[in-house]
Parts: structure tokens; C-alpha cells; sequence
């Protein structure tokens, strides 16, 4: 038999993974943030950032000797960053297949850059300022915080938000839509469509709130966390005081008590809230499913779509299974990435290194999801006459206002009142009730003529509470 083509030797390459492959445009804005050439461009800003916070802390050099680095000087540095793409990239990664080091390999490609600064420029004598004192965890922590925050704040919230905005809209669209709801998934007290949407994006905001209240914190003293090659090299330097206001001046939290790794207590406790969001994301999306299977929700079919190879009349809720999916996956990488990385031996060990290099599937799952589920609603009707029938046929669910009736007529002293429950539990359990029978037993007992006349006018389908004015509250 012939020999298969290998598929790996295909160029361009195939992606192993989906995110990569068939998913890529859902998730393609997280690639700015998370790829590993993100965290090599990181690499080089902080880097970059470092070698100009030696030379200007407080107006003058930390280290003596150094020269005083001009606007231009700046300027040419932080253009290596806003200038590092795919010639870059290949640049690095070849330099790293000589020392075998991804952080050495950034030292070295930033002083190639040094070296070919303008004739006069100062910057061609400060190659030794790069990585000074730094361990490569130095430069990777703030790199990782840097980039989970651009992912986080530029790409991942503005979608999420998004997507909440648009579920709060269905909720004020749909608020007095009346619905019989379902509890172990029988029926009972009426609710509105957009209440119980409602109670969703209200959760999913509160994460949200919780995700936008996160630090994000870095580190840079040294090998072991002591600043002992700093203190050696310049005694005379306040060096906490130079760490934090570097770490602040890329916008980061300092962590002043660290071993040779920043703790990663902080990126447990976003991937926690992150992971809770997907979890309570997922909710809606097996709601939304239920409601669609149910036929409270119709979807809306696409032009040339296909839901099934063989049953022609299938529209299958594909958008939410593989929110689902996508959910449960991210929340697993999540609770993964948050329970190892905050444990490290001793002073240091290497298992942080490859945990992190799995943040971006974490969060494109989690994104993919966001994407799929805002596609699926928007391809979302209501059957009102589904929904007006099933109330209609659900007669029993008004014995609990009727019995709350009574309790309140025997405590102003009705006379006729007692057992409630239990004589409307006779009544209805097991049973279905028409409108005739629940009016017929109202009007025999013996209730005050304004309570009776309320209940008689009550239906299962304005038996809703203040269910259509609670989504008020998703703007409060």
C-alpha cells in the first residue's frame, strides 16, 4: 500500500490543537497577549523598561558610571518592542537554539540592538545594564502579569462584558414575557423570561466585577528574592525602593516578600474568578439549551446550515453544546493553573514555567465560549403561544397563592380558614386543575369578597409576582 503524506511535515504547519485550527478567528486577538512570541516581545519590554529605569531613577543613574540615556536614546529602545514581529521572532528563536536559555536569549538579542544604535548614542555603552542583578525570573513574572493583564483587559473582559450586556438586554426585552417555571423540573410558581435571565447576567456581572477588582503583582530582587547581587554591585542603591517604582511604572502590583519566583498567588485567585464566570456562563448555556429543547426558544435557521447528515429537519443547539465544551475545558486548565502555581520548593522550582505556557488555551476556551454562546443568542425567537398554553394547562401552580390567602384571612380572623395547605395540597397534588375547577373551589371558601374577587381574577399567566420588575436591578 502507498504511504500516507505526513501531515507534519506540511508547511505552512498544521496546528495539533483547535484553538489554532478550525477555532483560530474566535481567538486570534488573545495571540497579542499569550502566544509565545507575546512573551518573548514582554520579555524584551521589560527588559527594555529596566535598562532605562537604571539609567534615570530619580533623575540619575542607580548604577554610578552610567550614562545619562537622551529622549532619542529612550525612544530607539522602546522601538525594538513596538517593532519586535515575525522577523524578530525568528531572530530570537535562533538565537536560543545556541544557549539553550529562552530568557538569556532575549539579553543577548536586545544588546545585538545596542550594539547598532546611532554612532554617539550612549545606548552603545550600557550593554552591561541589560538584565543587571535580574534572574530570569525577574524579567518573566512581570512578562507573565503584563501579559495576562493585556489579555484580560483588552480582549477576554471587553467580550465577556459584552456577552452580558447582551443577555441583560434579553432580560429588560422579555421581562414580563409570563413563563411557568420549573423546579426539579415540574411545574410551579410562574415567572417572567426575562427575570430568570435577569438572575443570570446578574451573576455573571458580579464576577465580572470581581475579575475587574483583581491585581495583577510582580517582582525584582534578585536570585533568591534578596537583592544580593544588587546590594554587593551597588551598596549604596535603595534598592526596594527601585524595584517598586519599576514594578509600578509598568502598572503592576509590588510583591516586596518573594523567594527567587513571584508567589502566583495572584493568578490563582483571577484564574479562580475567571473559572467561576465559565461555571456560571455554563449555567446559561444548559438553561438556554433547556429552553430550546423545551421549544420556549426557537431558533432562528441559517441559510445553507445543515443540522443533521440524515434527519433534514434538525436545527441542533450547537452553539451552546459547544460553549459547554469549550467552558468546561477552560475551567479545567484554570483550576489546574491556579492549584500548581502556587506551590514552588523551596526557593524555586520549574513547574511554574510550564503551567503558564497554558494560559492561552485557558482563556481561548473560555473566549471561544463567550463567542459562541453570543451567536446563539442572537439566533434565538420566543414561542409566546408555547408559553401561554403551558401556563394555561397549569391551573394547580395557583394553590400556593390561594392557601398564602387563607393563612392571611385566618390571622385577620376569618372564620372557615384552617388546614390551608393541606386542604389545597388535597386539591391540587397529582392533579390537573382547570380554570373552572380552581375558581369553583375559591369561591367556596367563604373569603372575604375582595380577596375572593382578586384570586378569581388571578391566571396562571399573571401569577408572576414582581418578577418583571425585579431586572431593574441589573442597573442598579
Amino acid at each position: 500500500m502507498p504511504s500516507r503524506v505526513r501531515l507534519a511535515d506540511v508547511t505552512p504547519p498544521i496546528a495539533l490543537g483547535p484553538l489554532d485550527g478550525r477555532y483560530r478567528a474566535a481567538v486570534a486577538p488573545l495571540v497579542d497577549h499569550l502566544s509565545e512570541a507575546a512573551l518573548n516581545r514582554e520579555r524584551v519590554h521589560v527588559e527594555v523598561e529596566w535598562l532605562i529605569h537604571l539609567a534615570g531613577y530619580s533623575g540619575s543613574p542607580v548604577v554610578p558610571g552610567a550614562p545619562t540615556l537622551t529622549a532619542a536614546d529612550e525612544q530607539y529602545l522602546r522601538d525594538v518592542v513596538d517593532t519586535f514581529g515575525p522577523d524578530e521572532v525568528a531572530e530570537l528563536a535562533a538565537i536560543e537554539k545556541i544557549t539553550v536559555h529562552d530568557v538569556k536569549a532575549v539579553e543577548y538579542f536586545l544588546k545585538s540592538r545596542l550594539a547598532s544604535a546611532p554612532e554617539g548614542s550612549a545606548l552603545r555603552d550600557v550593554g552591561e545594564l541589560v538584565h543587571f542583578a535580574c534572574t530570569s525570573e525577574d524579567i518573566n513574572n512581570l512578562s507573565y502579569a503584563l501579559m495576562v493583564r493585556g489579555a484580560v483587559q483588552d480582549v477576554w473582559a471587553p467580550a465577556a462584558t459584552e456577552l452580558v450586556d447582551q443577555v441583560a438586554g434579553l432580560a429588560h426585552e422579555l421581562k414580563d414575557q409570563p413563563m411557568l417555571a420549573l423546579t426539579h423540573g415540574q411545574p410551579a410558581t410562574p415567572t417572567t423570561l426575562g427575570k430568570e435571565l435577569a438572575v443570570l447576567a446578574h451573576r455573571l456581572r458580579r464576577q465580572l466585577r470581581r475579575i475587574a477588582s483583581d491585581e495583577y503583582l510582580g517582582k525584582l530582587n534578585g536570585a533568591t528574592g534578596t537583592y544580593g547581587a544588587h546590594v554587593v554591585a551597588v551598596p549604596g542603591a535603595d534598592w526596594p525602593a527601585v524595584s517598586k517604582t519599576f514594578v509600578e511604572h509598568l502598572g503592576l502590583t509590588w510583591n516586596p516578600l518573594t523567594t527567587q519566583i513571584e508567589s502566583h498567588d495572584w493568578q490563582a485567585e483571577l484564574y479562580a474568578d475567571v473559572a467561576r464566570f465559565n461555571r456560571v456562563l455554563h449555567n446559561l448555556a444548559t438553561d438556554v439549551w433547556t429552553y430550546i429543547s423545551r421549544g420556549v426558544f426557537i431558533q432562528i435557521p441559517v441559510a445553507g446550515a445543515t443540522g443533521s447528515s440524515t434527519m433534514p429537519h434538525k436545527v441542533n443547539p450547537i452553539r451552546f453544546e459547544n460553549a459547554e465544551a469549550n467552558l468546561e475545558l477552560s475551567s479545567a486548565l484554570l483550576d489546574t493553573l491556579a492549584s500548581t502555581l502556587v506551590t514552588s520548593r523551596l526557593q524555586r522550582d520549574l513547574t511554574d514555567s510550564t503551567t503558564q505556557r497554558n494560559i492561552g488555551p485557558a482563556f481561548g476556551h473560555s473566549l471561544l465560549a463567550i463567542d459562541n454562546v453570543a451567536r446563539g443568542l442572537r439566533a434565538l425567537s420566543v414561542d409566546t403561544a408555547l408559553l401561554a398554553r403551558e401556563l394555561d394547562e397549569n391551573w394547580e401552580t395557583l394553590g400556593e397563592p390561594v392557601q398564602s390567602a387563607m393563612r392571611a384571612a385566618s390571622v385577620a380572623g376569618v372564620t372557615g380558614m384552617e388546614n390551608p395547605y393541606e386542604r389545597l395540597k388535597e386539591l391540587t397534588r397529582g392533579r390537573r386543575l382547570t380554570a373552572a375547577d380552581m375558581r369553583e373551589f375559591i369561591g367556596g371558601l367563604g373569603l372575604p369578597d375582595d380577596v375572593a374577587a382578586r384570586l378569581a381574577a388571578l391566571t396562571p399567566a399573571s401569577y408572576t409576582g414582581l418578577a418583571g420588575d425585579l431586572v431593574v436591578y441589573l442597573d442598579a
